[in-house]
């Protein structure tokens, strides 16, 4: 979909008080150096990391992203194996590489401001989680992490965004949630949020339906425009 621009008359109908992001791809650039990793993977293996299993995997937790590897690509290791594997290559690669994404530390600087309770929402590990916003320093920004660790059903399932409205005391539809990717996003429609599209190189080509609008990033004017209009109702 194109992008949808607000209008005075597509503002959000409920009061956003609370936000909810997804990490990879969205706060930190780990998605472009998942394809290296997946690219690694399979090379070894005599294989290729394609764009359609890139899409097919991405947003996923991680043992339900390897199982979809290991049935396209019709491997004969286990999701714990590969994901001890790419924890080494990751290992090599993180700490030198991860960043933080365009507009995010003003982002943050608004939500100071407006005193907006704010978490993290990943199908990522705890462990992961944590490791990579303290890599990019803003892990203290944050409220809380809530990982696919944490719930029954991860991505794109809606319980990790309705367990996040409620540990911030919200109604999911007070909640404003910021996805990269077409399962994030299915959470975040199921849970009832309002859910903006925030799609990198490596998901331009997500179905996103059903997404209140998209984003270019998270500096795209849009999203401070979405937020300023209903913080005040």
């Amino acid at each position: 979909m194109s992008n949808q621009r607000l209008t005075s008359t597509n503002s959000w109908a409920h009061r956003l008080s609370a936000v909810a992001f997804d990490l990879d791809g969205l706060l930190v650039n780990t998605e472009e150096l998942y394809t290296e990793v997946g690219h690694t993977l399979l090379s070894r293996r005599g294989k290729q990391f394609t764009r359609s299993l890139k899409n097919a995997m991405t947003g996923l937790p991680g043992p339900k992203a390897f199982e979809v590897m290991i049935e396209t690509a019709q491997l004969t290791e286990t999701a714990e194996e590969l994901s001890a594997e790419s924890a080494i290559i990751f290992a090599d690669i993180l700490p030198a590489r991860v960043r933080a994404l365009s507009g995010v530390g003003e982002l943050l600087d608004f939500l100071d401001h407006q005193r907006f309770p704010r978490c993290v929402a990943t199908s990522s590990s705890r462990r992961f989680a944590l490791e990579v916003l303290e890599l990019v320093g803003i892990a203290a920004r944050f409220d809380f992490v809530i990982t696919a660790e944490d719930v029954t059903h991860g991505k794109p399932a809606p319980d990790i965004y309705l367990s996040a409205a409620s540990r911030m005391q919200v109604a999911p539809a007070n909640m404003l949630v910021l996805e990269d990717s077409h399962h994030g996003t299915r959470a975040g429609i199921a849970s009832g949020a309002c859910t903006v599209a925030v799609p990198g190189p490596h998901s331009e080509e997500h179905d996103f339906s059903g997404v209140y609008c998209q984003a270019s990033s998270l500096a795209d004017p849009v999203v401070l425009q979405l937020l300023s209009r209903t913080s005040h109702q």
